[in-house]
């Protein structure tokens, strides 16, 4: 994918000369997805995690990210993306059910909060792993600011199928062991991406306005900006803000350099920042009267510190860090960071858009894939931007390979490599639910209109709203779909069993401490120490 997006597949034309090519279908996919708690006000729930969803600490599906209101919903992988999004509803569902008079905000930027100190830390009891994650939390907030962390998306989680990989290797007759051909695979999947990934922003982008209120805290960034109405700025183009240097994409961050063109390369540069003090950290101090502000003073606290629109994944242990698990036992899935929540959808996505999603990172994983220089990764990230800030601008052009180029060509090019894999995903299948998907994306490439960026704006426009109250009046939309179903008694049963089991699996956690949460602290961190690192 390096010189034409258009050039055959070498690994899937190995797999179609040998009849395998029915292997690519198959791959688990799960969903992690963040809401806003809101309250009857419109603004930011300042009430604690509703008991009745269980422990935010322990539960499997169903916990918090960085705010006490910002709920993280979190389905098991499905082979099939129907059981995934309907795990999704379900457990949106079962929330709902729980909710007395609060709803879940359907936009990615938040409405309804009144500067840093509206919202509140995510708190996780009282063992040393609680504690771990709330200081964390503290330490985004004296190093980020609370409200960037406020900002909701969706994580699409996937794993080849396992039965692919010896076959690939065996097709590319690579001597190495299974799992580090898996791994150099997974970095090459995710060395593609990060060149193509701007076109998640351009289809599926859905924050283009922010409300003016995002910028109590950080007035200066609002003279970056337009004014759409009296409470709204926006860029006019724009498809993601929240993937811009206001959002996720942190300047702080800009100078890490982490090396993506091996597991091992990764682990290394990464367990760099982790473990590498950063004077500006240095001078908000680590614990201060007796209190911890941050859990460190390094570059980065701990490895989720790091906003990369895809993290190669492994399962850790209790108490395991995740560059260990990765050293350990490989590549496991991969998370691709970069979805909004789209307002139009009660759930913030669809089976069709995860389709699509799935055949891309086949795409980007059987296409070869070159090593990456520093310079690449910058010209990556300035695509990003683009896209994010201007990605509707008729004849915005993006840098492929040092060289000008449309963005609706390079588009097309890519959803034109993408036609064989969504072929063979479609074997078998009447309805050719990936042929469609591909299908309903290529007149989004070709009419921008059609983006939910665009939608949004124009619906701010036809009924002269705010984005808050385009925000507010799709998240009662939401509501009232919920109030419509019934969770079935089976899924009902198992959700109050998860809760209840999450509540008594924290108690036993905290019985079970015998650490000060200092020398837990020391423990954790002493991992690093542990590790053989490359040179």
């Amino acid at each position: 994918m390096n010189h034409s997006d258009t050039m055959p597949s070498p690994r899937l034309e190995r797999l179609l000369n040998s009849g395998r090519q029915h292997l690519i279908a198959g791959g688990l996919k799960g969903i992690e997805k963040e809401s806003l708690r809101i309250g009857k006000d419109g603004f930011i729930s300042q009430k604690p995690h509703p008991k009745s969803l269980g422990s935010a600490l322990t539960h499997p599906y169903i916990t918090t990210d960085y705010s006490e209101a910002l709920i993280e919903l979190i389905t098991p992988p499905f082979a099939e993306i129907d059981d995934t999004i309907d795990y999704l509803t379900d457990l949106h569902q079962f929330v709902y059910d729980h909710l007395d008079d609060e709803m879940l905000l359907g936009a990615s930027m938040p409405c309804g909060i009144d500067g840093d100190e509206s919202i509140p830390i995510a708190t996780y009891g009282t063992s040393n792993v609680g504690q771990m994650k709330h200081v964390y939390r503290r330490g985004l907030w004296h190093r980020y600011g609370r409200t960037m962390q406020a900002i909701a998306g969706i994580h699409f989680n996937y794993s080849v199928p396992a039965e692919l990989w010896p076959a690939l290797r065996g097709l590319e007759n690579r001597e190495d062991s299974l799992e580090a051909f898996t791994a150099d695979a997974y970095f090459g999947l995710i060395r593609n991406f990060q060149r193509v990934g701007w076109i998640i922003l351009y289809l599926f982008g859905a924050s283009p306005a922010i409300c003016k209120s995002f910028f109590k805290s950080r007035p200066s960034l609002m003279s970056q900006f337009e004014t759409f109405n009296k409470g709204t700025l926006y860029h006019p183009y724009a498809t993601s803000l929240r993937m811009s240097d206001i959002g996720y994409k942190s300047k702080n961050q800009a100078s890490l350099n982490i090396d993506y063109n091996s597991l091992p390369a990764y682990i290394k540069s990464l367990y760099h920042a982790i473990t590498t003090p950063y004077p500006e950290y240095e001078q908000i101090g680590v614990k201060v009267d007796g209190e911890y502000r941050q859990l460190n003073s390094n570059i980065l606290q701990i490895e989720n510190e790091f906003y990369s629109t895809m993290r190669p994944k492994q399962i850790a242990m209790s108490g395991e860090k995740p560059t260990l698990a990765l050293k350990r036992r490989g590549l496991r899935y991969i998370e691709m960071r970069s979805l909004d929540l789209d307002v139009f959808e009660p759930v913030g996505i669809n089976a069709s858009r995860g389709r699509f999603i799935e055949a891309l990172l086949l795409n980007c994983l059987l296409h070869d894939s070159p090593p990456n220089t520093q310079e690449d990764y910058r010209i990556y990230n300035a695509n990003q931007l683009a896209v994010a800030n201007n990605g509707r601008k008729p004849g915005l052009e993006l840098n492929r390979n040092g060289e000008s180029i449309p963005l609706q060509d390079w588009a097309n090019e890519i959803l034109d490599a993408m036609e064989p894999i969504c072929r063979v995903l479609d074997e078998g299948l009447a309805d050719k639910p990936y042929g469609a998907a591909l299908a309903e994306q290529r007149e989004v490439v070709r009419n921008p209109d059609l983006t939910p960026s665009a939608r949004m704006l124009s619906a701010m426009s036809k009924n002269d709203e705010p984005f808050a109250c385009l925000a507010l009046q799709s998240s009662n939309e939401h509501v009232q779909y919920f109030k419509s179903r019934r969770l079935s008694d089976v899924r009902n049963r198992e959700f109050m069993q998860l809760a209840e089991q999450s509540l008594i699996k924290q108690a036993e956690i905290e019985s079970r401490d015998t650490l000060s949460f200092d020398d837990f602290l020391a423990c954790y961190f002493a991992q690093c120490d542990d590790m053989t690192l490359p040179a």
